[in-house]
């Protein structure tokens, strides 16, 4: 090993105690030792052959990645308007490993914004390659488009205004909710609103800030969302000590990058890729970077390491979309 390399593995599992918060040192660096199965060696022709997505990069000399606009810590718009984020960082991995696997030294990057409605659409008609966001991985949208391994675990909760007093579902009986379209917590919400016959008349915000601000207008008393970007929200407001996000867990969500369906081959290359930065220790400064240290453009510290699921995917990478498997 190169003294560069061991002083690049020595930084990745110094930030791990912190990023693992309360787990112990057993588990905590077990995630560091990542194994995975084997993957056959790569051969650029057998490859183009058999991935209709590489063969258009090939032929296009295009690589288009879809970006969220406000989904902080993951993809967002920076001061200069530029794409960054956790799932940003990630898919430029990505973008480097097919760079160099099919030698396209010029290789371009087109950035194309998308939102909650716009997302797997653009991936499931093929304009989209990946979709680096806040996605997360269901049967339901296997049907359209596939994903890469697990890059994330988030539960989605309640956010409200503290004076309100909601900290769980029989809280909302009767009373105005809101979320953002075309996501996994307004559809949980109309599907137990409809179970447990709660009389919650439920608003779709057209993303997370719109329906965020549903709630600091009083047009509703909760946001059913993603808890890390409820956090990110709350710390951005004027005045996050007004607001609490409950306890109580709604589901859990494991994000994944959006790829399109019926291609194996790029998959394995996105998965290849993402299980090596797990391997190699990498993933714990790219997540420290967002989740731990100040984060543009206003220097927010979300403060919140690693979780149990989280280090268990990167320990035993999964592309499962069943939840329990992340409990």
């Amino acid at each position: 090993m190169t003294l560069l390399a061991r002083s690049t593995l020595s930084a990745a599992l110094a930030t791990t105690a912190a990023l693992c918060g309360g787990l112990g040192p057993a588990l905590c660096h077990a995630a560091a030792s990542t194994t995975s199965a084997p993957t056959s060696a790569w051969s650029p022709s057998a490859a183009l052959a058999e991935s209709a997505v590489l063969r258009k990069i090939r032929d296009t000399g295009v690589i288009v990645i879809g970006h969220r606009l406000t989904s902080s810590p993951f993809s967002y718009l920076d001061a200069k308007l530029r794409p960054v984020g956790y799932s940003v960082d990630l898919c430029q991995r990505v973008v480097e490993a097919v760079r160099q696997k099919l030698d396209l030294r010029d290789l371009e990057v087109k950035m194309v914004a998308v939102s909650s409605a716009t997302r797997m659409p653009l991936v499931a008609n093929g304009t989209v390659d990946l979709e680096c966001g806040v996605t997360t991985n269901t049967v339901e949208r296997q049907k359209t488009q596939s994903f890469s391994i697990t890059t994330y675990v988030a539960a989605s909760r309640l956010l409200a205004k503290r004076e309100s007093e909601i900290h769980k579902l029989d809280d909302l009986r009767g009373k105005v909710v809101a979320s953002t379209i075309a996501t996994t917590s307004i559809r949980y919400l109309n599907s137990v609103n409809e179970a447990l016959k709660l009389d919650m008349k439920i608003v779709a915000g057209q993303d997370d800030t719109d329906a965020f601000q549903m709630v600091q207008n009083d047009r509703a008393v909760a946001f059913a969302m993603d808890d890390v970007l409820l956090r990110s929200l709350m710390a951005s407001a004027s005045n996050p000590t007004d607001y609490t996000i409950s306890d109580d867990m709604l589901s859990i969500e494991p994000y994944g990058i959006g790829l399109p369906k019926d291609d194996p081959v790029f998959k394995q290359l996105v998965d290849s890729t993402l299980t090596a930065i797990y391997r190699s220790g990498e993933i714990y400064s790219i997540y420290s970077k967002w989740f731990m240290a100040p984060i543009p453009p206003r220097g927010i510290k979300l403060r919140m390491p690693m979780s149990e699921p989280l280090l268990r995917a990167i320990r035993q990478p999964t592309d499962s979309p069943d939840p329990q498997d992340y409990r």
